[in-house]
């Protein structure tokens, strides 16, 4: 592992300063984001959704411990969209009215995010494009997304033999990373010899629309002519492992499919070979560098070296490969999960084989 990625593995010790230090930071647990008094630094974060696991178990208490960590004057305030932009559009608001000089947004629709950007710079705000990019943002921090797409492509194409007919399913059409995972997954599947044969946008990334989608493949296909399956990320996954096995497919007989997001559950799936791999993105190196940012520019500091992506002054991170083979080396190294967390009674087995203890 990276220096970067060992440097971010105490995101727990963070976690456990945030929690000490919120009281005094005047963090506010509210999604409404009630709290602001104007006396304060007051940085502002949006998330999109809750349905994606990582987002309320690691984006937000990261970021905010962060802050906690590096502002004892800074504030701040949370809003949850649960993927309903014009909820969203009000957030916004609320977070200038509270008096957020920093807002750190991920979208719940990248493409049309520019008027919520506009009204936050018009207030005097400058807006962080958090994991989604937003067109005209003062700064985007995310992964490689195309990378991504495109490792989950390969690793699907490997694990087939190049051969074979897949179904594909991929993110919400109104999230920009989507488009790039799914460009980056064609790029390594349409020159294989795999046939994709039916593909799926998955308009908010339902784990049960998932299901759903693949429940309806098997009345068009018999089981052993779906030979991989790309899912976008890890809920998706957990939906398509449920279709099958529903649809009578024995676990050792499940094809090879993809996921992304080192969820836990994707993780013991892993282990138990219901599931080939993951796209684990050190979620610590994103909401933490944010912080970091967002402190940065409530306090007119320097914010430090970028790159430019579409425009936009860019701070970009590499995901990584997450199989069988290196859990260890990557999400139980990193403490981003401990041993005792996967390796429950159902999966001590799966476990002990991985030789993980």
């Amino acid at each position: 592992m990276s220096a970067t990625l060992h440097r971010y593995a105490a995101w727990g010790a963070a976690l456990l300063i945030g929690a000490a230090g919120l009281s005094a930071c005047g963090a506010n647990d509210s999604q409404d984001g009630d709290g602001g008094d104007g006396g304060d630094q007051v940085i502002a974060l949006l998330l999109p959704e809750s349905k994606t696991t990582r987002y309320e178990t690691f984006d937000r208490p990261l970021f905010e411990g962060k802050v906690a960590e590096l502002c004892g004057e800074c504030e701040v305030v949370y809003y949850n969209a649960d993927q309903d932009e014009a909820k969203q559009t009000q957030q916004v608001d609320t977070a200038i009215s509270e008096g957020a000089s920093v807002i750190v947004l991920d979208p719940v629709n990248g493409a049309g995010a520019g008027g919520m950007v506009q009204t936050a710079q018009d207030s005097g705000a400058q807006v962080i494009a958090y994991d989604r990019f937003i067109e005209d943002a003062d700064y985007y921090i995310s992964f490689d997304n195309e990378t991504v797409g495109r490792m989950q492509g390969e690793a699907l194409v490997e694990a087939m033999g190049d051969k074979g007919g897949i179904l594909m399913l991929n993110g919400a059409p109104t999230d920009p990373n989507a488009a790039q995972f799914k460009a980056g997954a064609h790029s390594a599947i349409d020159d294989s010899g795999v046939k994709i044969l039916e593909e799926y946008d998955n308009p908010d990334w339902s784990p049960n629309n998932a299901q759903e989608f693949v429940t309806d493949q098997l009345s068009k296909y018999d089981a052993d002519q779906i030979n991989g399956v790309y899912a976008a990320n890890d809920g998706q996954a957990g939906g398509v492992v449920a279709a099958l096995t529903g649809g009578g497919v024995a676990v050792d007989q499940l094809p090879p499919i993809t996921g992304q997001d080192a969820e836990l559950a994707a993780i013991q799936r892993i282990l138990a070979g219901e599931q080939e791999m993951t796209i684990y993105k050190p979620i610590a190196v994103e909401a933490e560098k944010a912080a970091e940012l967002a402190v940065a520019l409530v306090n007119g500091d320097d914010v430090g070296e970028t790159v430019d992506f579409e425009g936009v002054p860019s701070f970009i991170f590499d995901p990584i490969v997450v199989t069988s083979d290196n859990v260890g080396d990557t999400v139980v190294e990193d403490e981003f999960y401990s041993v005792s967390d996967i390796c429950t009674d159902e999966y001590a087995d799966a476990c002990a084989d991985a030789g993980l203890s």
